[in-house]
């Protein structure tokens, strides 16, 4: 009885552990433009139309709307323009050897009640081709100024910036995903690079 009851014991331990791993259920990953977000009524003469519209994802342009952990907390982010590669602004800030910055510059609109204070920096990602994914890095480019970090936004207030990532020379980036919350959020915006 006493070793049943260690396995058992080991068994709800493992389940456990696998509940704690397992991605949250809330979880989505957001990648219609916000003019795309629902189709517009119409005759029914351009179904078509309609149908490629509603299925076009986010890219370099879109506006995103994303929502927060807290209640009332949501962003319309837009991912303004990319610099790929991008170069440093100074002379002693270079990518490591066999790699490149490339620089994505985000516009955040709180369009929520709640105000907003955060790093953007922690809850931005790219992703390549074959799907590996790369952080930001501490870099300023000469593409322009850098995103704060340590963002505070009032409801109706917006900021502007690049960040910055450091990828391989040989990485063919195709997306960019931004999180609120460092990165902790449910939602996560996605943009096509390419």
């Amino acid at each position: 009885m006493h070793a049943r009851t260690r396995i058992a014991a080991a068994a709800v331990a493992v389940i456990g552990v696998l509940a704690l791993t397992a991605c949250d259920a809330d979880s989505t990953v957001v990648d219609k433009p916000k003019g795309n977000a629902a189709a517009k009524a119409d005759s029914g003469k351009d179904a078509k139309k309609e149908k490629d519209a509603a299925s076009e994802v986010a890219k370099v342009g879109d506006t995103l709307t994303l929502k927060g952990m807290k209640g009332g907390s949501r962003l319309d982010v837009t991912v303004v323009k990319v610099a790929d590669p991008a170069k440093s602004a100074d002379e002693f800030t270079e990518p490591d050897s066999g790699k490149r910055f490339v620089g994505v510059q985000f516009k955040l609109v709180n369009t929520g009640k709640a105000a907003y204070d955060d790093s953007p920096s922690n809850g931005a990602q790219v992703a390549d081709s074959e799907g590996q994914q790369f952080d930001t890095t501490f870099a300023d480019i000469t593409a322009g100024p850098s995103m704060s970090s340590a963002l505070k936004l009032k409801p109706g207030a917006q900021g502007l910036g690049w960040i910055v990532f450091e990828v391989p020379k040989a990485s063919k980036l195709d997306t960019v995903q931004f999180t609120m919350d460092s990165g902790f959020a449910d939602q996560t915006g996605e943009w096509k690079l390419k």
